[in-house]
């Protein structure tokens, strides 16, 4: 993991320091509320629904155990016992009392954390693949150019106020496990037929009310140049993006609208800046500086491959338990003798994403012993050990379950991720929370998710899609229709990995439903696939062989059959 330096960490305190007079001049009236407004949202702070939310970056999702227990503090001692993990790799906190931010900024950079740009029109926090270092396809360790990259990207004085917020993923295997495609930039490293480490970039992606699927801007940047061709991308959004009309100001409606022009204005941005290197104004990577960078993420001390294979056969007879467990939250690892395990925060009564103060400390533990004091966040919102001994995986399992993060659902229908919805954001025109904990009920049996196999789902309470139901093979978005909570399903949609295919965003099968019928339209998708699907198919390639029409009839079946009865609303979900 990536070591703050000592210029970090003073930056950090004097930017706690800053921001602590910046409140208490606001709560002594000196500082209006439109001033202080962008300057807490600088440092990760909102003003939701019912309560201020602070957002925290948890760059490349990489956590030390001692970074946990802090939230976890955070937590327990500020907020009301809980927090949530992000689609992005961030940590939110929905509770925390304005007059105590700067108590909370303080306890953070203590631990080397902060919310600085996950907030405004920005470089966000850096995103990557939760498996980053440790899968057996990786061609190259993303790792240190994310962390590259977001020490360019913070504070870049001249990308600190774009036309709109900006997405950066990374990803250094064969399988897309950080849904590049769907980012304003999506890279992938690759190797040329010479050997040479480069990037594949993908310029336009995003979801929200005009879903766009990146397009490919290069198939080889040389890796020491890729802060130069980043620099010409933001620099040309930067120039001709749209600052008139907020639901038009991504980058992807710049590159749909001016298509092949705005690469040829890149490619112009980025032949002036490498022109410039005589004079050492482009900014190339240089061998010392990833050499120095990249020495962070060695492996840890004490990982030693070992001999032979893993036999869980002595605990599988006592436990039928444990074997759902290695088959669903347990993954193969580059280092023999090694896994990597997914806690799972997916469970009946438990928002999805949602982990407890108790949780927390619980996964901090199990990292200090089992995963060498380190833990991750992933892209579906659970937590993951990346050195856990395959020796130690039936303590793990034990441990986890004790913990409450054991529900062995990894991949199935109700891993699902889904935003915190109308219960906390004040831009959702729905809630997300009772639908999903309805699904997750009338899905509770996990023999019927085993033979259903992997189904992404994924719930979002607005069109921003926080929640990606863009790209789950069923997305719900929470819709208003005259003050009422609606909800419109699409099917088919993939977030680019092997299993889902190429990105593509789902389609809409119809008008949306009243919410207590949309547990009743999940279960009719199911019957529908268990009637088309041959043997071994999954859910998203049974859509798309037989397309959507068998299942628009089953959901249609459902609005049939309740069009008389009145609709009851979330009230009887939430009951």
């Amino acid at each position: 993991m990536y070591r703050y330096t000592a210029f970090d960490r003073r930056f950090l305190r004097e930017r706690a320091a800053q921001f602590r007079d910046q409140l208490e001049r606001h709560l002594r009236g000196e500082l209006p509320d439109d001033d202080f407004r962008p300057l807490r949202l600088q440092n990760g702070w909102y003003v939701q629904r019912h309560a201020p939310m602070l957002r925290i970056a948890v760059p490349y999702g990489e956590l030390a155990s001692r970074q946990l227990r802090t939230l976890a503090r955070i937590a327990r001692e500020f907020d009301q016992g809980y927090g949530h993990v992000t689609t992005r790799q961030n940590v939110q906190f929905n509770w925390i009392a304005l007059e105590r931010a700067a108590d909370v900024m303080d306890l953070l950079a203590e631990v080397d954390m902060h919310g600085i740009q996950t907030s405004g029109n920005c470089i966000r926090n850096i995103t990557s693949d939760a498996l980053a270092g440790i899968a057996p396809d990786e061609v190259v360790d993303p790792r240190p150019y994310a962390e590259i990259l977001r020490q360019w990207s913070t504070l870049h004085p001249e990308f600190a106020f774009l036309p709109r917020k900006f997405k950066i993923a990374i990803t250094g295997a064969r399988e897309d496990r950080a849904a590049t495609p769907w980012h304003d930039v999506g890279l992938r490293l690759v190797k040329n037929g010479a050997g040479e480490v480069g990037f594949e970039v993908h310029v336009g992606g995003g979801m929200g009310r005009t879903p766009a699927i990146a397009t490919l801007a290069r198939a080889f940047v040389p890796w020491q140049q890729i802060l130069v061709y980043l620099e010409a991308v933001v620099r040309v959004y930067n120039r001709h993006g749209r600052r008139d009309n907020l639901y038009k100001a991504r980058i992807k409606i710049l590159v749909r609208a001016e298509g092949g022009r705005f690469f040829d204005a890149v490619d112009d941005e980025f032949a002036k800046i490498l022109n410039r290197d005589t004079d050492g104004d482009a900014q190339l990577i240089t061998d010392a500086e990833l050499e120095r960078v990249s020495a962070h993420f060695a492996d840890p001390a004490g990982v030693r491959p070992a001999r032979g294979g893993f036999d869980p056969a002595r605990h599988l007879d006592a436990s039928p338990g444990f074997a759902r467990w290695l088959e669903r939250n347990v993954h193969a690892h580059r280092v023999s003798g090694y896994r990597a395990v997914t806690l799972s925060l997916k469970r009946a009564g438990q928002a999805p994403g949602d982990v407890t103060a108790e949780q927390m400390d619980a996964a901090a533990t199990l990292a200090d012993r089992y995963s060498l004091g380190e833990i991750r966040l992933t892209h579906d919102q659970n937590l993951l050990l990346p050195w856990v001994r395959e020796a130690d995986l039936y303590a793990v399992w034990q441990a986890a379950k004790a913990a409450g993060v054991a529900t062995p659902n990894i991949g199935l229908l109700t891993d699902m991720i889904a935003c915190p919805g109308g219960d906390f954001c004040g831009l959702a025109n729905a809630r997300s929370i009772p639908v999903a904990e309805a699904i997750t009920q009338r899905f509770a049996d996990l023999d019927e998710l085993y033979d259903l196999g992997d189904i992404d789902l994924h719930v979002s309470g607005c069109i921003n899609s926080c929640g990606h139901h863009h790209s789950g093979h069923i997305g719900i978005l929470g819709v208003d229709k005259d003050g009422q909570e609606w909800y419109q399903v699409t099917l088919g949609g993939s977030d680019g990995s092997t299993l889902s295919g190429a990105s593509v965003p789902g389609k809409v099968i119809g008008p949306a439903f009243a919410a207590d019928e949309v547990p009743d339209v999940i279960e009719a998708l199911v019957q529908a696939y268990r009637r088309e699907r041959v043997p071994g198919e999954r859910f998203v390639d049974t859509v798309r062989r037989v397309g959507i029409g068998p299942f628009r009839a089953a959901s249609d079946a459902v609005r049939q059959a309740t069009a008389a009865a009145p609709v009851a609303g979330l009230a009887a979900l939430a009951a």
